[in-house]
């Protein structure tokens, strides 16, 4: 057999995840991702004389897992590359090639993908050139307009007209999954919740879900409610900032504004709940940290119904305004096509009608006893997009209330242990961009000898690159806005 079947957050005994000739591996992943798998992880680990690859699979329809693996020796080689096949590859092997200089032959777009940890010099990027008449660049960052991170962003437009979008990120080298690595794994707790400062719940659930499976740690029942209570309120609270974003980018002032307060409401929810306002020192390996007492809660609930109603009451009135409309409405649009090749996640996927969401296809936590339904539109467009948003965060507010009222009394946390040695760990969790992926490889002492992270935006760039195609310019920020993309989350 060429691969091993495990479940998310179970974990694997090294030795046990088979060994096989890249040729075959690559066969196999063909075959596979056909059918219906998709890749989740694919990425190199340094091993004495040699990089070992490791690829895992997603059956969603089965909520199961395959793992395999492959060896280059003496850490140099070259194989037939995937991205021609399954264009979802394509980050992958552009990263794997930039790491440990394994080439992907026939790759049709193999350069920088990120810079490397400490390299100095930026200014050598080979950016795509359109030539011909008409044909002007227009140049946009690192250094923006407002207080957000270092992106590059180059333009091809024949007029107003993009014709072609480049997206340069790698700007900020933080080297943090070597950071996480080692046997001080509790303190690095921080450097977890600061993979993407507005994704803290869902990173910090995928790290410590990832360590507990491995210490053989099952979570108190309540730890796992109050889990999912902070995720789905981290998602509904950017959600809503979000949408107030969009209507800033768009002029609509009212919404603008009303998004703004409106949000403010649920991060202070979570400041009651934790002290941080999004969500730092509330989810631990083991558990949770804080508990929601009786007034708390009360609180809380009656906080996020106050929220619900002015949601319902916004929303009802920007979805039905001619002018909103006429701006998100066929805007920035992504095709279901493009959207499943290019292995787009979360809400930017679903708006193009990818039926993609962990919650439903690998429970965690919880969420295995309060299972969510796949939703998704299919326009594809900056409304779809919008109105996703607003669908997402009446979900979540309804399932943050209903946990909370029926919140059951119990432990908060279990006493972390030693991990297992020579062990591997995939665990996947729904964030606000969509799917998470910690892989956590144990080495022989029980230490993290190597850490692994995608975040949703890792794939989800590209998508915006090919929803610009044939707008104007000046659209470009709106349909930035629509996807909500991590630039930290990135560059890891």
């Amino acid at each position: 057999m060429n691969w091993i079947t495990a479940k998310n957050n179970q974990t694997l005994k090294l030795k046990d995840i088979p060994e096989t000739a890249i040729g075959a591996l690559r066969e196999d992943i063909l075959k596979h991702c056909r059918s219906g798998m998709r890749i989740i992880a694919f990425f190199g680990r340094k091993e004495a004389a040699s990089v070992k690859l490791f690829a895992v699979l997603a059956d969603d329809a089965a909520s199961s897992l395959l793992v395999s693996s492959a060896v280059f020796k003496d850490g140099i080689g070259s194989y037939e590359s995937i991205t021609p096949e399954i264009p979802s590859f394509c980050n992958y092997e552009r990263e794997l090639y930039e790491n440990f200089g394994i080439e992907p032959s026939g790759h049709p777009w193999l350069k920088p993908l990120r810079y490397p940890h400490k390299r100095e010099r930026m200014e050598d990027y080979p950016f795509f050139r359109v030539e011909g008449e008409g044909i002007h660049e227009v140049a946009v960052g690192p250094v923006h307009a407002g207080i957000i991170e270092p992106g590059h962003f180059r333009f091809m437009c024949e007029g107003e007209k993009v014709r072609h979008l480049e997206i340069q990120l790698g700007y900020q080298h933080r080297g943090i999954e070597a950071l996480l690595c080692g046997a001080d794994f509790m303190k690095k707790a921080a450097l977890a919740e600061s993979i993407a400062g507005d994704s803290v719940i869902a990173h910090m659930t995928a790290y410590s879900e990832a360590l507990e499976s491995q210490m053989k740690i099952t979570v108190p029942k309540k730890a796992a409610a109050i889990r999912a209570i902070a995720l789905e309120m981290e998602r509904a609270g950017v959600h809503i900032g979000n949408l107030g974003a969009i209507c800033g980018d768009i002029g609509y002032l009212t919404g603008n504004a009303f998004f703004g307060a409106t949000r403010t409401y649920v991060i202070n929810s979570l400041l009651a709940i934790c002290g941080s306002r999004f969500g730092r020192g509330l989810v631990r390996p083991g558990g949770v940290v804080h508990d929601l007492d009786k007034d708390i809660a009360a609180g809380v609930v009656k906080t996020l119904k106050n929220v619900q109603s002015r949601i319902e009451m916004m929303c009802e009135k920007m979805f039905n305004c001619p002018s909103v409309l006429s701006r998100l409405q066929k805007t920035g649009i992504l095709d279901r096509k493009t959207a499943e090749a290019i292995g787009m996640t979360g809400p930017a996927g679903r708006a193009s009608g990818l039926k993609l969401d962990i919650r439903a296809s690998h429970p965690w936590g919880f969420y295995k006893f309060s299972p969510f339904y796949r939703i998704s539109l299919d326009t594809g467009d900056v409304f779809a997009r919008s109105f996703m948003r607003y669908m997402e965060i009446r979900r979540s507010l309804e399932f943050v209330i209903e946990q909370i009222e029926n919140l059951e009394h119990g432990e908060l946390r279990k006493e972390p242990a030693a991990l297992q040695p020579a062990s591997f760990t995939v665990s996947l969790t729904e964030g606000i961009r969509g799917e998470i992926t910690h892989v956590c490889i144990s080495g022989e002492q029980g230490e993290i000898s190597t850490y692994k992270v995608k975040d949703p935006s890792f794939a989800n760039w590209l998508g915006l690159a090919c929803a610009v195609r044939g707008e104007g310019v000046s659209d470009f920020p709106l349909c930035n806005k629509s996807f909500d993309l991590s630039y930290c989350g990135h560059d890891l």
